[in-house]
């Protein structure tokens, strides 16, 4: 950038309920993983001027008076860029904080429209989508699929891989005692399968500790304690205690379960995950994660009792997996390709 250019204003709006300015006092204290959230932060560079903003969701009379300026012609979109990062936080920026030029990621939307393309939702989300300048998404699986929902003259739609903070979560010695932890309770966890699995184990050997955090209403096997949620420092600590952990979902494009893959990677624990369309984006079976079929509590448990039996596989493991976290899954592997993302590389 020359010394007369202006740097490009960018404003990275969240939910007001994310609460950007608590989560940058409390990654001060050491208490979270990265600035902002996601690492965001990262977007500031010698071309951008980043800002970060917090939307309340609108309420009726906010909508109303947006869609009657738009009708009208009397709105105005501020200079800049806005990027929020996904789908439902679009609609926030869309109606409170319009932009000259609008990104926004796409995580929900494409496993909705899957289901049920004709759902109120979806085409309220797919019409949301279609107002900005570009939508991305962090799975590969989900881009062909959007990009014909969004049909002709859409937003171009652009994959990057999603990062973690390595610096945050940090490789750790292999655990002192057999230990298997799972982590996560979104729409597409499987805790069915995953609680199935974990009992097998424990019938195999019934010295390992299992410690799941989950909100789930199912009632866990015997010897598995369920933890309602974690703290990213308890978070933290309880990968390092981990011999290996567990992610089981159900059939999903967004690679539900990727944040607690990669933290895992990074803390240099072998994971074992459901292999969803996309989740050879982030791990490769056999060199820096297991995978396994969807719905199958049998494989799950078959690949953690082989890591557990042979504490040097999994260290071996382990090992590769940070170095693949370090080489092109960090946070600010991502944010480098999000910048030209959304054009302010």
């Amino acid at each position: 950038m020359t010394a007369t250019a202006r740097a490009t204003r960018v404003e990275v709006v969240f939910g007001a309920e994310r609460d950007a300015a608590a989560w940058e006092r409390r990654h001060a204290a050491g208490e979270v993983p990265g600035r902002w959230p996601y690492g965001l932060d990262l977007l500031t560079g010698p071309g951008a001027e980043v800002t970060t903003r917090g939307l309340p969701a609108p309420g009726r009379v906010t909508r109303a008076r947006a869609r009657v300026q738009e009708a009208l012609g009397v709105r105005r979109a501020s200079d800049g860029v806005g990027v929020a990062w996904d789908e439902n936080v679009a609609r926030r920026m869309l109606t409170v904080a319009p932009r000259a030029r609008m990104h926004s990621g796409a995580i929900w939307v494409t496993d909705a429209l899957a289901a049920d393309p004709t759902s109120e939702r979806v085409r309220s989300t797919l019409a949301v989508l279609r107002r900005m300048t570009g939508v991305f998404v962090i799975s590969r699986a989900q881009v062909d699929p959007l990009t014909a929902a969004l049909g002709p003259g859409g937003p171009p739609v652009s994959f990057f891989t999603f990062g973690v903070d390595a610096e945050f979560f940090t490789p750790r010695p292999p655990a002192a005692r057999p230990l298997v932890v799972s982590v996560g309770g979104d729409r597409d966890r499987d805790p069915r399968t995953l609680f199935a699995a974990l009992a097998r184990v424990r019938e195999v050997r019934p010295d390992v500790e299992a410690v799941v955090q989950s909100a789930s209403d199912l009632a866990p096997p015997p010897g598995v304690t369920k933890v309602p949620r974690l703290s990213h420092r308890e978070l933290r600590d309880l990968y390092a205690r981990a011999s290996v952990v567990a992610v089981a979902t159900r059939p999903n494009l967004h690679v539900s379960g990727m944040t607690v893959g990669l933290e895992s990677m990074a803390t240099a624990r072998p994971v074992v995950l459901t292999a969803t369309p996309g989740a050879d984006d982030y791990f490769e079976d056999g060199v820096t994660a297991a995978l396994v079929p969807p719905s199958d509590p049998r494989a799950l448990a078959d690949r953690l009792l082989t890591l557990l039996d042979d504490p040097v596989t999994a260290a071996d493991l382990g090992r590769r997996a940070r170095a693949e976290v370090e080489r092109r899954l960090t946070s600010a592997h991502m944010v480098e390709q999000m910048a030209r993302a959304v054009g302010i590389a």
